[in-house]
């Protein structure tokens, strides 16, 4: 690490601490004075560098904004916003950083999107899956749409026995 102020080479780490969100290290160093150099103190900030496997078996740095991009094409005509999208690419990354991936593999990233997708707008989600999962016939969408159904209903409370009953009338 090179001193910022004279580009000493010769520094040392006095204090390390995690960020909040846990994505990277900040640590607190000092230019080492007794082999020439300043004596200045700065702060210097590690992130974990997340790549990509890409299906060729190449990488590439992750980058959000191409993840996105895919995303946004699903989401033409629909009523989600560019924040919406940012949000979406946010919680892509803080994924692939929280499952350890330090080399996701293509298809994780895809993964990925689709959790939050479905969440966001269902008609952009199965726009996406469509393409990603490669579908080759209505039966995919419809199975596709009964899954999305079955887990709507399951989310949705079941009705009390107040709810069932008809009102009687009073008066």
């Amino acid at each position: 690490m090179h001193c910022p102020y004279c580009r000493n080479t010769d520094t040392r780490v006095l204090d390390s601490r995690v960020t909040e969100d846990g994505g990277a290290i900040r640590r607190r160093r000092t230019c080492s004075s007794e082999s020439g150099g300043c004596g200045k103190r700065f702060s210097t900030v590690e992130l974990m560098q997340l790549t990509v496997m890409k299906r060729s078996g190449t990488t590439e740095p992750f980058n959000r904004e191409k993840a996105i991009a895919g995303v946004r094409k699903a989401c033409k005509g629909r009523p989600v916003s560019e924040d919406d999208l940012a949000r979406l690419g946010q919680t892509v990354e803080d994924t692939l950083r929280s499952e350890g991936w330090a080399e996701a593999p293509a298809h994780e990233v895809g993964m990925a999107i689709l959790g939050p997708l479905r969440e966001l707008d269902e008609v952009a989600y199965l726009r996406f899956a469509s393409v990603y999962r490669a579908f080759e016939s209505a039966d995919d969408f419809e199975a596709e749409i009964a899954i999305l159904r079955a887990e709507r209903a399951a989310s949705q409370p079941a009705p009390d026995d107040a709810q069932l009953r008809e009102p009687v009338p009073t008066g």
